[in-house]
């Protein structure tokens, strides 16, 4: 009798060893927040990323071009330009009035004011990595950010410069615009030409590179984005964004119809009005998603105020899908972590080069 209850006893006392073991620790005992951020990172944060990196690429430092190097004479130049508002009819626009490089590339607005407040059909884009895009302009009818930069001077609607050769007579007139041409193309017999002009400013426009929370993530630092943005990377994946949005610039490598599933009404004809194919018509150039949500308002036309109104639009329009509100709100949240690192330092605006007794006038015409 004595032996069955010393055994009755040890089974108790092993019952309770091994339910002390089973049992859930006290919330006092429960691991400190410090303590759960220490821990390992879960592996589907490696995968991820990996799947980012073969969908996105790694984002280079600057947009490299054969065909323009980029020098210190080139960049101190084409700063210079960027900011200069006289090679602009009436000397009060620059590039900078349209893409400010403190507001991340844009206005802020639908379309921008132009010569004597004229506004053109379409919104300006960023330029902050608009070099890695395949084409410029939202109908590609610049082949490069060199090609691009020398358009809007000559537009009538935008800095409506009458011709190449008075932007040259304006060059010539400002005494200090000669040496720095000669040092930035110093193999050019005659370095004040208006492919220079445009060369400098692309030179300049090709480190306009912003590296992102997600590029750290995708470089192996998987601690760069929060478990939000993990998910609405996962969600962007998943959804099929990717189907345009892709590439370094997560956008700006191809053409894409407005309205590829569902119809989309629109005026303007995009890649057609350049290409004078049928076939083109309301085909435009898919926009990079970097700093996407510190550039609306949104699309060509600017017709999108919020991000959460662009994000549904595009994945009804272009995908067929009906996103819920999570999935909107999960979207948005990864194309805030596409939000870039701007260079204080290389874009602070220049002291530029007096204006000669012979610099033109501003025209107010």
């Amino acid at each position: 009798m004595i032996r069955l209850v010393w055994i009755l006893a040890l089974a108790t006392l092993v019952a309770c060893e091994r339910g002390a073991e089973t049992a859930p620790a006290p919330e006092s005992a429960q691991p400190t927040p410090a303590a759960t951020e220490a821990a390992p990172l879960a592996p589907d944060r490696a995968a991820l990323a990996a799947r980012a990196k073969t969908v996105f690429g790694t984002l280079p430092s600057e947009a490299v071009s054969a065909a323009n190097p980029i020098t210190d004479a080139k960049l101190a130049l084409g700063r210079m330009l960027y900011y200069d508002t006289r090679f602009s009819k009436n000397q009060d626009l620059s590039c900078n009035s349209c893409h400010k490089l403190d507001a991340f590339g844009v206005d802020g607005e639908a379309t921008s004011p132009g010569h004597k407040g004229q506004r053109g059909a379409r919104n300006s884009p960023t330029v902050y990595n608009a070099a890695l895009q395949f084409v410029q302009f939202w109908d590609g009818r610049a082949a490069d950010v060199e090609e691009q930069a020398k358009g809007p001077v000559l537009n009538p609607v935008e800095m409506a410069m009458p011709s190449e050769a008075y932007v040259l007579q304006v060059l010539d007139s400002i005494p200090g615009y000669a040496p720095l041409f000669a040092a930035a193309f110093p193999d050019d017999p005659k370095p004040i030409n208006y492919d220079s002009f445009g060369k400098a400013i692309g030179a300049f426009e090709r480190r306009l590179i912003t590296p992102s929370p997600v590029d750290a993530f995708i470089a192996g630092d998987l601690t760069a984005l929060d478990d939000a943005q993990l998910r609405g990377l996962q969600t962007f994946l998943d959804t099929g964004c990717t189907t345009c949005h892709q590439g370094v610039g997560i956008g700006g490598g191809m053409y894409q119809k407005l309205g590829l599933v569902r119809p989309v009404e629109t005026a303007d004809e995009g890649r057609a009005a350049i290409t004078r194919n049928p076939a083109e018509k309301g085909f435009f150039k898919v926009p990079s998603l970097r700093n996407a949500a510190k550039t609306g308002p949104w699309f060509h036309d600017g017709s999108k105020t919020t991000l959460d109104d662009a994000i549904r639009t595009m994945a009804a329009v272009q995908l067929g899908r009906d996103l819920g509100d999570d999935q909107v709100a999960s979207i948005r949240t990864f194309l805030e972590s596409l939000t870039g690192t701007v260079d204080t330092a290389y874009i602070a605006a220049p002291e530029l080069p007096e204006s000669g007794p012979k610099t033109p006038k501003p025209d107010p015409s």
